[in-house]
Formats: structure tokens, C-alpha cells, sequence
């Protein structure tokens, strides 16, 4: 029997109660790997998409088990852990040449894995690509909630997970990220990133579409803030010169 091939690109999904845009998000990422019309050009890619449930309570594994026979994958972790836990449980199933992330809530635009391969393959030195975020504000949530949120208007430069494409075996040669921080551990692992001199590039165009909720991890996680103080920390730390004895 041949084996399947291996994916080109896996996709790391951690989903915490993550029913109620989880079909949408999926449904983006699935549109890259989709076959060619007849009025199509762009370039469909070989996608591994794993789903990465941290302990929801809602329907999210039913919706994972409706995705399977498209490939989606799922994990489910038995207690809840935080972003970056369920980050690493779905990078140590991953088989993919190339890491790509994006929270359960938020979308991928058209051409993404496109624009991001093309970035690291035209520049010799590149080993980590980024891209622009537009955040938009949910449908779903009432005028007034939407209000009191701050939804910039133009695409930002993005900076995070969700937004970046790197070769697996440059996350490997950074390592995992912190699984002690429930916010600013992208913060902390880009910095360690730098740290060993990959490269990063940014370049121009949107490849995240981040939905604006009221219930996003940043919003959810207001008391941890003070992670990010030892996220950054952490980095200066590593780049202050070791005391002689």
C-alpha cells in the first residue's frame, strides 16, 4: 500500500469553545487546498489542518469530526492548557515542510500561502515570512459591543502566529513556545527566534483577517497582561552578558 503523501504545509488550529466560527475558519483554509476551476490560475496546495481542542465544552469536536473526511485532523486535550500548549500538541503531529497557525475565530484571505511561500523563496535569507493583518469587527455582536471595540481600519502589520509561515524545521531549531504564558508567548518565542539570526520578512499583502469579538484571547486574558513583562523579560535576559565571578 503507498503511503500518503506528505503535506506540504500543516496548519495548527488551537480551538477553545470554538463552535460558533470554527466552520468559517476551516472553510478558509480549505478554499487554498481546493481543486482548480476553469476560471482559476492560483496555485493549490497540499495541506495537513489539525485541530487542536483545548477541553471546549461546546460543539467544536463535532465540528472537527464533520471536517474529517476533507482532512482535518483532531486532538483533544483533556484539560485546558492555553494557546501555546495546544500550539505544541498540534506541532508534534505535524508532517508538513512548512508551519502555518491561525486561531479558531479568525480567517485566511485568498492567496495567502501564496504570498507567504513566495516570500520565502525569493529571498535567500528569509526563514520566517509575515504579512498584514485587517481586522474586522463579528457580525454577530451587537452595535453596541461593537462600539466599545477598537477595530483599526487599515491592515497592520502583523507580527503573531497567525500571520506567519516558517519551514518546520526552523520552529524546531527555536523550540516550542512557552506553555507557562497565556498571553505574550509569540512575544516570547519570536524573540528567540531573533535570538539564533532567523530572518524574518514582511511583506504587503493581507494574509490574516482577525475577527473582533469581545471574547478574543487578549480581551479574555486582561489579568495575565503582566505576562507580557516576562515574556520581554525573558529575551533581555538571554541578551544581557553573564556576570564574572
Amino acid at each position: 500500500m503507498t503511503a500518503p503523501p506528505v503535506p506540504k504545509v500543516s496548519v495548527v488550529i488551537p480551538a477553545f469553545n470554538a463552535a460558533q466560527y470554527l466552520p468559517q475558519t476551516l472553510a478558509s483554509i480549505l478554499r487554498e487546498s481546493a481543486a482548480d476551476d476553469s476560471n482559476s490560475t492560483g496555485a493549490r496546495h497540499a495541506l495537513e489542518i489539525i485541530v487542536v481542542d483545548d477541553a471546549s465544552q461546546d460543539a467544536t469536536a463535532d465540528i472537527a469530526a464533520a471536517h474529517a473526511a476533507a482532512g482535518v485532523r483532531y486532538l483533544r486535550r483533556a484539560t485546558q492548557g492555553g494557546i501555546g500548549a495546544a500550539r505544541n500538541g498540534g506541532i508534534a503531529l505535524a508532517r508538513g515542510e512548512y508551519l502555518a497557525f491561525l486561531d479558531a475565530d479568525d480567517l485566511w484571505p485568498r492567496g495567502r500561502l501564496d504570498a507567504l511561500l513566495a516570500a520565502l523563496q525569493g529571498a535567500a535569507d528569509a526563514r520566517i515570512a509575515f504579512g498584514q493583518i485587517q481586522h474586522f469587527l463579528c457580525p454577530q455582536i451587537s452595535a453596541e459591543l461593537s462600539r466599545r471595540l477598537h477595530c483599526p481600519a487599515h491592515p497592520q502589520p502583523g507580527y503573531c502566529a497567525g500571520a506567519m509561515l516558517l519551514r518546520r524545521e526552523d520552529f524546531q531549531r527555536v523550540g516550542p513556545f512557552d506553555e507557562t504564558l497565556k498571553v505574550g508567548e509569540f512575544i516570547e518565542w519570536f524573540a528567540r527566534a531573533r535570538d539564533l539570526g532567523l530572518v524574518p520578512v514582511m511583506i504587503d499583502e493581507v494574509v490574516l483577517e482577525r475577527r473582533i469579538h469581545g471574547a478574543n484571547q487578549t480581551i479574555r486574558h486582561r489579568a495575565d497582561y503582566r505576562d507580557y513583562v516576562h515574556a520581554v523579560k525573558r529575551a533581555l535576559d538571554r541578551r544581557s552578558p553573564r556576570a564574572v565571578s
